[in-house]
């Protein structure tokens, strides 16, 4: 199947594509996509469809790439002490422009009197094929670690520790990272949803 995942984000593609082998997956840039989407959803289901919605519109008047869905994601983390914030605004928490470590500077400011440290990252995938609209999620429970550590992954993978690995994903060989993060639950459920 020719798919177009609603991103150009290096790591995301690296991941999707590696799940979701034996299926093409085109970035936004590989269908001349240039356009900036509006997030303006509410929840991470909002934005994943407003996403999926407006590629899917895009590629309705390119029949050139001869496609045959498009899928967008929208990621989010939820900390449970702050009333399951970041949630929606995980990416710009801090304010413009997005800047991950002033992210993960403001969660430990916030959290700096909390002793509830639970956590969750939570990947909506919303999938368009044959006119249909489909939604899954992968879900990884863990907790915030007091402090930042290691050197791997991006966003709030030095700080996010999931649970029963006693290691931020940051330290986390990528491999493990991949089998076990939201995005990879997620994206494995999409898997399984093409496969019906």
């Amino acid at each position: 199947m020719r798919l177009v995942f609603a991103s150009n984000n290096k790591h995301k593609l690296d991941e999707v594509r590696a799940i979701l082998t034996g299926h093409e997956i085109l970035s936004l840039r590989d269908i001349g996509f240039e356009d900036e989407i509006e997030e303006t959803g509410a929840t991470l289901e909002e934005n994943s469809l407003i996403k999926a919605r407006v590629v899917s519109d895009y590629l309705a008047d390119h029949p050139e790439f001869a496609v045959d869905g498009v899928f967008s994601d929208d990621t989010g983390l939820e900390i449970r002490a702050l009333g399951n914030q970041p949630g929606v605004r995980t990416a710009r928490w801090a304010g413009e422009p997005a800047v991950d470590s002033n992210n993960r500077a403001k969660a430990l400011r916030e959290l700096a009197d909390k002793t509830d440290r639970r956590a969750r990252f939570r990947t909506v995938i919303t999938l368009i094929r044959k006119g249909k609209e489909q939604q899954v999620e992968g879900i990884v429970n863990g907790s915030i670690a007091t402090e930042e550590k290691g050197e791997g992954g991006f966003g709030y993978d030095p700080l996010f520790i999931p649970e029963d690995y006693g290691k931020t994903f940051a330290q986390l060989p990528a491999s493990i990272k991949n089998e076990i993060s939201h995005r990879a639950r997620a994206v494995q459920a999409l898997y399984n949803l093409l496969q019906e």
